[in-house]
C-alpha cells in the first residue's frame, strides 16, 4: 500500500477524482455487457475444453 500512495503522489498529471471516474466507468462497462462478456468468455472455454479433449484423445 506504501508504494501506491507514493506512485499517486509522485505522478503530476493525474489525480485521485481522475483515478475514481476510470473505475467507475469501467464497472459500469462491465455490468452494461456482462452478458456479453460471459458469452465470449463461455465460448472461449468450450472451444479451449473441446480442443483439449481432442489433444488428449
Amino acid at each position: 500500500m506504501k508504494y501506491v500512495t507514493q506512485f499517486i503522489k509522485e505522478e503530476d498529471g493525474i489525480g485521485i477524482v481522475e483515478l475514481i471516474l476510470i473505475l467507475v466507468i469501467l464497472i459500469a462497462l462491465v455490468l452494461v455487457f456482462k452478458t456479453k462478456i460471459q458469452g465470449v468468455i463461455n465460448s472461449a472455454w468450450q472451444s479451449f475444453d473441446k480442443d483439449t479433449k481432442s489433444i488428449l484423445k
